[in-house]
């Protein structure tokens, strides 16, 4: 009679269960795992630091579709990871952590690095569960594959002990499971359906917010056929960025808060009432304000902001349903409207005012004039992985994005260090599309032992770093006394993290007058592997005024 470890379970498990990919650091006890896996055909990115894999894990379920999985060590690995964890749980995106535990005949005696793992995961995922028995991993991994991508999705731990990873069972006694089916697409009443196309009919200043749960859903064709036909005026979250294309005429973006301020519908489409969106409250939107909300979990109905309209389920079906809807009326917004005509003067208006510094060739660069040669250079097809405080926030508005799923930046979390892992999970996911990653000189150091990591797997990724010396802008120099006379923000401004780049073997370019950064881009470009450009920025430069502290 033959046997398997567990190992060797867990690594057949997640192939069944569509995951060909695991990404992880290794150690006692997870090392078996690993091995195993490239056994079984499943691709082993070996990471420098388990929030960094898990970041990855992340990223890649929310491109897959299927749940990305990480594997991390005992005690303070899985510590570690659950900043993927939590980042995955708060933007819906599905994952399994794997985390190593100690024996289970040791609990409670202070094993090596012995932590109440499942219960310190709880909080931060969908579902959290021990595995206790070798011939049970295939019925914990399919369960933790379900919660992961089914309802809203999220992040799902499975507790692995040691002695499970390297116990073994008789095969015939092996709990049997399926491949956990892609969710369901759920469908809204049409009486919902006509509700909302009712009262978008009725509207005087319409507007549609396209969030990232349109990207999940893989609706951005029914969206884009719901706003040709509708020519209802957008604003997408920073990443529904490429369900509809940036540059699309009826984008308002560029007129945001007016926008915002204005409409008298609302239609949330698989976006939410959170921080990002400012709660749906005044001042940000019109006291009265009516709100249709598509959103796949009905407890989100209503949260934060009253719904006239709600549609609950998935956003392509339910997108799909829209446009069935639409066919036997002839309605559509005109273009002439005085809402149409306030918008396009705002976007011109804060287009004038960033002009002078977009085309400012003073060095060192300011945000604007960097992010034009960036715009220029960035394929249409590109992947952007962004992070950063001003860099990402100016980089989003600045950096067009033209297809779903797209853009993946610090999220619903506002993680900063989640940039390289996201795109590492994009050089695997798209290995033929170039994968841009846009950071500021703080959030590179988060993660920047993982250019390490995109060399070793020669991943191509092309790196921006926007050095401004700083959490924000930092300071010339370095003073002397700095614990006492330093800018709690400030970091060493001109730092060179182009020589890091190629001390791993990749390609650096440092660029101090900005007349020189188009040509560096261009030859990080054309290198085969992994290169960064370090844009020396001015320590001045910043996003436009706000007019409130609300906007932003």
């Amino acid at each position: 009679m033959s046997e398997v470890d567990g190992a060797t379970l867990i690594a057949r498990s997640l192939k069944q269960q569509g995951i060909d990919h695991l990404f992880g650091v290794v150690g006692f006890p997870v090392t078996p795992i690993a091995a195993a896996a490239q056994k079984e055909g499943v691709a082993y990115i070996g990471m420098r630091n388990e929030q960094a894999a898990s970041y990855a894990a992340q990223a890649y379920g929310y491109l897959t579709g299927r749940p990305g999985a990480c594997i991390v060590v005992t005690g303070p690995g899985v510590v570690h990871g659950l900043a993927g964890l939590a980042n995955a749980q708060q933007n819906c995106w599905p994952m399994i952590l794997l985390g190593g535990a100690s024996e289970t005949y040791r609990g409670g005696m202070g094993a090596f690095q012995e932590e109440r793992q499942v219960l310190i995961a709880s909080p931060f995922c969908k579902f959290a569960h021990g595995i206790e028995s070798v011939q049970r991993i295939p019925y914990y991994v399919e369960m933790a594959t379900r919660n992961a991508i089914y309802g809203r999705p999220g992040a799902t731990y499975l507790d692995v002990p040691d002695d499970i990873i390297t116990g073994k069972c008789d095969v015939d006694k092996v709990v049997q499971v399926e491949r956990a089916p892609d969710p369901p697409r759920m469908v809204a009443p049409m009486e919902n359906i006509e509700a909302a196309l009712n009262l978008l009919e009725t509207a005087e200043r319409p507007l549609v917010l396209v969030g990232k749960g349109m990207a999940w859903s893989r609706a951005e064709d029914e969206v884009r056929d719901f706003i040709e036909r509708t020519q209802l005026p957008f604003l997408r979250s920073p990443m529904g960025k490429g369900v509809m294309p940036d540059d699309h005429p009826l984008s308002v973006a560029a007129a945001r808060t007016l926008a915002l301020q204005n409409a008298d519908v609302v239609f949330l489409m698989g976006a939410r009432f959170n921080w990002i969106l400012h709660f749906g409250q005044p001042p940000r939107y019109a006291k009265d304000v009516k709100v249709i909300q598509l959103d796949i979990a009905p407890e989100e109905i209503g949260h934060n902001k009253p719904t006239e309209v709600a549609l609950v389920g998935d956003g392509k079906a339910i997108v799909g349903q829209l446009n069935q809807g639409l066919a036997g009326r002839q309605w559509f917004y005109p273009k002439d409207t005085p809402w149409r005509q306030i918008i396009t003067q705002k976007a011109a208006e804060n287009a004038a005012q960033i002009r002078p510094q977009i085309h400012d060739d003073e060095a060192p660069a300011n945000y604007f004039r960097a992010l034009r040669d960036v715009a220029a250079w960035m394929p249409k097809n590109a992947i952007l992985s962004a992070e950063g405080a001003g860099t990402m926030d100016i980089g989003l508005t600045q950096l067009p994005s033209f297809n779903a799923r797209s853009c993946l930046n610090a999220g619903t979390y506002g993680t900063m260090g989640v940039g390289l892992g996201q795109a590492i999970a994009a050089c695997i996911v798209h290995p033929d599309q170039p994968v841009i990653h846009l950071s500021g000189d703080s959030a590179i150091g988060f993660s920047g032992m993982e250019m390490e990591t995109l060399v070793r797997y020669n991943f191509p990724a092309k790196i921006v770093v926007l050095n401004n010396g700083g959490i924000g802008p930092g300071m010339p120099e370095i003073p002397e006394n700095p614990m006492f006379n330093m800018k709690p923000s400030a970091l060493i401004y001109g730092a060179r993290y182009d020589r890091v780049m190629e001390a791993f073997g990749g390609k650096g370019f440092f660029v101090e007058d900005p007349k020189d950064l188009r040509g560096a881009l261009d030859e990080a470009m054309s290198f085969s592997g992994p290169a960064l450009v370090n844009v020396v920025i001015s320590q001045g430069s910043a996003r436009k005024q706000q007019q409130f502290r609300w906007h932003s």
